[in-house]
């Protein structure tokens, strides 16, 4: 069963913050790696976050030190706690998974839309 629905999107002010959950099925949860994406209209998909089995996390340049991944392996919940926001963090963010032996990340949510003004 995959299950992976995000939350917690919304509008704030530049500079403000915001905290996005995923909860997972508790297969889905399992997965090698799972991550946050970005996309913007217009624009490519961003990886924005990654985290893998042994909960060893990445960022990417663009949001490193104002982004962090965390996990909660009692809720199978990934969260992206997202601070010092700015307009071009704008985006559908959308939690990914990717199972052991898929190649890829096969399993997405619906996404939760984040819009800085």
């Amino acid at each position: 069963h995959v299950q992976l629905v995000e939350s917690g999107g919304g509008s704030v002010q530049a500079g403000g913050s915001l905290t996005l959950s995923c909860t997972a099925s508790e297969s889905t949860y399992r997965s090698i790696y799972m991550a946050w994406f970005r996309q913007a209209p217009g624009s490519q998909r961003e990886t924005v976050a990654t985290v893998d089995s042994n909960g060893v996390t990445k960022v990417a340049g663009s949001v490193k030190g104002r982004f962090t991944l965390s996990k909660d392996n009692a809720k199978h919940t990934l969260y992206l706690q997202m601070n010092s926001l700015k307009p071009e963090d704008t985006a559908m963010y959308y939690c990914a998974a990717e199972p052991y032996c898929s190649g890829g990340y096969v399993n997405w949510g619906q996404g939760t839309q984040v819009t800085v003004s």
